[in-house]
């Protein structure tokens, strides 16, 4: 029973508590039970369930239900604490099924036995042990740090690994400008994508005129094949309602919105459970922890328009008005939300402020480059075998996440490009492997960092044809408001499509050029100015495939 906290004295008490529960000598079971669900997760779990309690181990095993583990390409994935000399030593099990349980448990329940088949391979070799396996030691983990090791409906779990330290350091130890300025010297930048500093932006936000001041999130993740907000937001909710109290207590703001795709139920769900947790703790709502402070949180479901990523459509959706973009400025942070000061930041940004109040900005600035500080997180996917959850130092090579971590490229083709960035983004050639990824480096070969999708393709695919799919989505998802964009997209379109069709004419190039240039140019949003990015990107290191098309 979750019992409210009148003072910082009552947090460190019960902060004691569970960092005592967690450490107990159980055999611990992680199952991941998010993205692992579409494949079997829950009838793994139930099954381990139902096995254990027959074979009374309810006192000495402990399955906990986490989110995303990482590598989703050995989905399920269960990870286990064993007994005896191999406890702490985590074990990794990918593709497991309900009927491979009973002998999981027999062996390495039991004994403390590994059941080889279930283990990674790497190079027709066996690894057994997490921390052992490419994929997960040559990752730095920050943001993901709670993901795969706690309950994300648990707050206590959060609670004993640091949770909420950081706000009551930040409400009993700081002042607003205090957390500002340590914000800023950590040299975070927005992981939305246009890479802004965080801690400038927040201070714009303070500084701002007016009583009323809001706090959002933007959870709106549409670029296909990403899913980086959403496993933070299903692993560790807290995190992130964490970052955006610290956040609040920074700027003046009493109320905040996490704005969240409908199309991500677990994810709501988990945020729910997290934001009614953290209101019996007194962690959200009036005088918290007996501070003074008051700030409280409010779910926005979107409807699944790519648009509404765009902070000014982001804000016309919460208001219940259509979700367009608006010229700026004024910008949000002086007159956004019911023209309202308005902070916004997206989810892997406020899951970084708690790690940085706590462990300090000089921690934080030593990882990355020399002007892109801490990790960044991207959703691996596409040609590669082992696609998955990723996050590395900013300053990370293509091909060390490619490569290293990812595996390499399946069968015996090559690698060709890699589309960073979404539909936003550009494609990334094989010349640019030795690329260190940060947000000016990245922006120097014709992509753009974004949100952190990154869609490996090999040697068989058309960049003509990845150029026409992402010009196929952003012209689907424009809203219309802006000639350029809504007429500039539809013609670059119709011209690929010709191309692809076999039915491209000499002056076609020339074509796609101009219109990229003016919708880039003439654009109201971010959606029109970067949305010609694949097509330049795709021409610029891959002329022949298009000359090619066109001539035959």
């Amino acid at each position: 029973m979750l019992k409210s906290l009148k003072s910082y004295d009552d947090f460190i008490s019960m902060k004691k508590k569970y960092e005592k529960q967690y450490e107990r000598d159980k055999v611990k079971i992680y199952i991941c039970m998010t993205g692992c669900r579409a494949l079997g997760a829950e009838e793994v779990c139930d099954e381990f369930k139902k096995q254990l309690n027959k074979q009374k181990f309810k006192d000495k095993v402990e399955i906990v239900e986490t989110g995303c583990q990482g590598l989703c390409a050995r989905a399920p994935v269960i990870t286990i604490n064993p007994p005896g000399v191999f406890f702490h030593r985590r074990i990794f099990y990918g593709r497991v099924t309900a009927d491979i349980v009973p002998e999981i448990i027999a062996s390495t329940i039991e004994k403390g036995q590994i059941v080889n088949k279930l283990c990674y391979v790497e190079a027709s070799q066996r690894i057994p042990y997490l921390k052992d396996i490419p994929f997960y030691s040559k990752q730095k983990k920050i943001v993901l740090r709670n993901c795969g090791i706690i309950d994300p409906n648990n707050v206590e779990q959060y609670i004993a690994r640091k949770g909420y330290e950081s706000i009551a350091k930040a409400l009993f130890s700081l002042k607003p400008e205090d957390i500002i300025n340590k914000v800023k010297k950590s040299g975070l930048r927005g992981r939305g994508g246009a890479g802004f500093p965080t801690g400038i932006k927040w201070e714009f936000v303070r500084k701002a005129k007016g009583d009323t001041k809001f706090i959002i999130c933007n959870a709106d993740e549409g670029d296909p094949g990403a899913f980086m907000d959403r496993a933070v937001l299903e692993g560790d909710p807290h995190a992130v309602i964490e970052g955006m109290l610290i956040a609040a207590r920074a700027i003046g703001s009493e109320k905040g919105f996490i704005y969240v795709r409908a199309e991500y139920p677990i994810a709501v769900n988990h945020l729910k459970n997290a934001i009614a947790q953290a209101r019996k703790l007194n962690l959200l709502g009036n005088n918290i922890l007996g501070s003074g402070f008051n700030f409280d949180l409010e779910i926005k479901k979107g409807a699944g328009a790519f648009v509404c990523g765009e902070e000014t459509a982001l804000i016309a959706s919460i208001e219940g008005k259509r979700g367009m973009p608006r010229p700026r400025p004024p910008f949000p942070a002086s007159s956004g939300l019911w023209n309202k000061p308005t902070n916004i930041n997206n989810v892997e940004t406020f899951a970084n402020i708690p790690i940085i109040i706590l462990n300090s900005s000089e921690w934080y600035k030593e990882i990355g480059t020399r002007i892109s500080k801490g990790t960044k997180i991207f959703a691996l996917a596409g040609k590669v075998k082992n696609t998955g959850l990723v996050e590395v130092p900013m300053g990370t090579t293509l091909r060390e996440i490619i490569y290293d971590i990812g595996g390499g490229i399946p069968g015996r083709r090559e690698f060709k490009a890699a589309q960073m960035g979404g539909p936003s983004g550009g494609c990334v050639p094989a010349e640019h492997l030795d690329l260190p990824i940060d947000y000016e480096t990245v922006k120097e070969v014709g992509a753009i960092m974004g949100s952190g999708g990154l869609i490996v393709m090999d040697s068989d695919t058309s960049m003509v044809d990845i150029a026409r799919y992402f010009m196929n989505f952003v012209q689907d998802e424009s809203c219309g408001k802006c000639v350029p964009c809504r007429v500039g997209t539809k013609r670059m379109l119709e011209v690929l499509t010709k191309i692809t069709e076999g039915n491209g004419r000499k002056g076609d190039m020339g074509d796609l050029k101009e219109l990229a240039y003016v919708t880039k140019t003439a654009s109201l949003c971010g959606l029109g100015q970067t949305a010609p990015n694949p097509v330049l990107s795709t021409i610029r290191y891959f002329m022949n495939e298009y000359e090619y098309l066109i001539r035959t």
